[in-house]
């Protein structure tokens, strides 16, 4: 059983993860003997079929949604140019007019974290007093059930009903009924901002003003927002929307400076600032997806041949597809062995999003490089570490993938990574507390390549930071000394271990500047949101894989092979 975002999971298998697990539960005797023989084996990898490709097997594509209009330019040039779907209706409601009372431009407001729950129950006070029924989504589980035992609600918890995806369905249906119901306050996760349908029967309620919507966080995706938005005011009913925001979780939208940016949007043009940052980003994304569906064709369509020669017993074929898709890494060349380490902060979606869609373009360009150089294809490993702060636990500050010579590995490794926590200056000695310990490891670390929008924490923003959660708790973790990244970063210059540093904002600049020199690594701009981020992000990394084991011109050789526009 593994917990997936809000719900739990009883048919998710992790790979190795999962059989280590059964042996580990067994020795612990909580599963019998016949039940580990039933679930551990050698796992052999058959190949991936990609959701993306899919459509094409089919004459003709429709579909029907209630968000088209929020589509991002990028979005639509995948339908256009991947898809060929370039016409679009857009059909009126047949119930009239929306009724919604909801003005972007007064009902938006940012509030610091002494006020966030306070305002969030001013409210439900006032929508209660007005005889309404209000729906409150929150970002997370973990943030609902911060508010719902709050000192904020603490008078009327008692009344407030909590709709989770660990409800059962049973007692979810009871609930989302009662919630459009005079008075009632029911507090829930953003993923019932989807398609829960909340029924207002109650004619007074109506007359009050209907259903009124909270959303205390800024959604990732201008269609979520629609999509929460429209619980409320179905249908030709009254009803109202307002978002009240916390401060600090705007990093994301903001970046690493938000503190010094927001006092200069706020008003009434706060959401129109924050609405075009997300915009901005998401593009970005999207830009990043078009690298990934093209990789994830060749995946699919050589996963669709192997299942066509595997139906006509060509063994041959068979042979050959299973043993390059399982194929370990070359233990008889010296494998190079790069860290990529990575913020995972708030304001790091556009890069979280581009490591994973570009990872196997990076494998795959590297490789064939080396095979035009003579060399083995496979010769060189690559690891993901990403850091955060000290305001993550020690299962969030720092989390590290295997070792892999396939892209595919770090890209279900990515999967499971998003943005999370910042607070200024990041926690970059705890990434080179890791590579200096990784690089004393029998296959050692050829080199780490840096990336991060923030500098490092200072000795004081180390201890300041620590006491968040206490140094009794980091004592009882893997990080029980405090550690300040000159430091660490003096342990790897001893081993002549070069940092190559690629700053996504001038805060970051001077220190990744610095911590370049002192390695004597490249530290250069990356412009991560602009078009072509996604593909810096893939020259940067690839290059700097083949310069440390194949030399310059290698790194020559692709530029002129991959990279636009490169005249030598």
């Amino acid at each position: 059983v593994y917990v997936d975002g809000e719900s739990i999971s009883e048919n998710v298998v992790r790979g190795y993860d999962t059989i280590w697990a059964y042996y580990h539960e067994n020795k612990n005797g909580k599963i019998s003997s016949s039940s580990l023989e039933a679930n551990v084996g050698i796992i052999v990898n058959c190949g991936a079929f990609s959701y993306a490709e899919m459509p094409h097997d089919f004459a003709y594509i429709t579909g029907v949604t209630g968000t088209l209009k929020t589509l991002a330019r990028a979005e639509k040039e995948i339908l256009a140019k991947v898809y060929k779907v370039r016409k679009s209706t857009y059909m009126p409601s047949v119930f009239g007019e929306c009724k919604r009372n909801y003005n972007c431009a007064t009902d938006v407001r940012t509030v610091k974290e002494a006020e966030y729950f306070m305002e969030i129950r001013g409210e439900i006070d006032v929508m209660c007093r007005a005889k309404r029924a209000i729906l409150v989504f929150f970002e997370s589980e973990d943030k609902l059930m911060k508010f719902y035992h709050s000192s904020e609600l603490s008078s009327i918890k008692e009344s407030v009903q909590i709709i989770t995806e660990k409800v059962s369905v049973k007692d979810r249906a009871l609930y989302i009924k009662r919630a459009a119901t005079i008075e009632k306050v029911t507090l829930m996760t953003r993923i019932f901002g989807r398609g829960t349908d909340f029924v207002c029967n109650n004619q007074q309620l109506l007359a009050n003003g209907g259903i009124h919507v909270l959303q205390t966080f800024f959604a990732q995706e201008l269609s979520e927002e629609y999509q929460i938005m429209g619980r409320a005011a179905r249908q030709g009913d009254l009803g109202s929307f307002r978002m009240i925001l916390l401060d600090k979780d705007l990093e994301w939208v903001l970046g690493s400076a938000w503190a010094t940016e927001l006092p200069k949007i706020k008003g009434s043009t706060l959401y129109e600032n924050l609405n075009n940052a997300r915009s901005a980003i998401f593009e970005s994304q999207c830009n990043s997806k078009g690298i990934g569906i093209k990789q994830r064709k060749q995946e699919h369509n050589a996963s669709k041949n192997f299942m066509r020669d595997l139906n006509q017993g060509n063994i041959v074929a068979v042979k050959e597809f299973l043993k390059n898709q399982n194929q370990g890494a070359n233990l008889v060349t010296a494998s190079s062995r790069t860290v990529l380490l990575m913020d995972a902060t708030g304001s790091m979606s556009s890069l979280l999003s581009a490591a994973k869609e570009t990872v196997c373009t990076m494998f795959e360009r590297a490789s064939a490089i080396l095979e035009e150089k003579g060399l083995p294809n496979d010769a060189f490993q690559m690891q993901f570490a990403i850091y955060r702060n000290y305001n993550s636990r020690e299962d969030e500050i720092l989390q590290v993938s295997p070792w892999s010579t396939k892209g595919s590995g770090l890209r279900a490794f990515m999967d499971a990574i998003g943005p999370k926590g910042g607070w200024g200056a990041e926690a970059i000695e705890i990434g080179f507390w890791y590579t200096a310990k990784e690089s004393e490891t029998q296959g050692g670390i050829a080199q780490v390549i840096l990336i991060g929008d923030a500098p490092a924490n200072t000795i004081s923003d180390v201890t300041s930071k620590r006491a968040r959660f206490g140094e009794v708790y980091w004592k009882q973790t893997r990080f029980d000394a405090p550690t300040y990244f000159e430091d660490e970063l003096k342990k790897l210059k001893n081993k002549k271990i070069p940092v190559h540093a690629f700053y996504l904002t001038k805060y970051a600049k001077d220190d990744f500047e610095k911590i370049a020199k002192e390695t004597g690594g490249r530290c250069e701009l990356l412009n991560i949101q602009s078009s072509q981020g996604a593909e810096s992000l893939a020259h940067f990394v690839t290059e700097e894989i083949l310069r440390e084991k194949a030399g310059d011109e290698a790194v020559e050789l692709y530029r002129r092979k991959y990279v636009k526009g490169y005249m030598g």
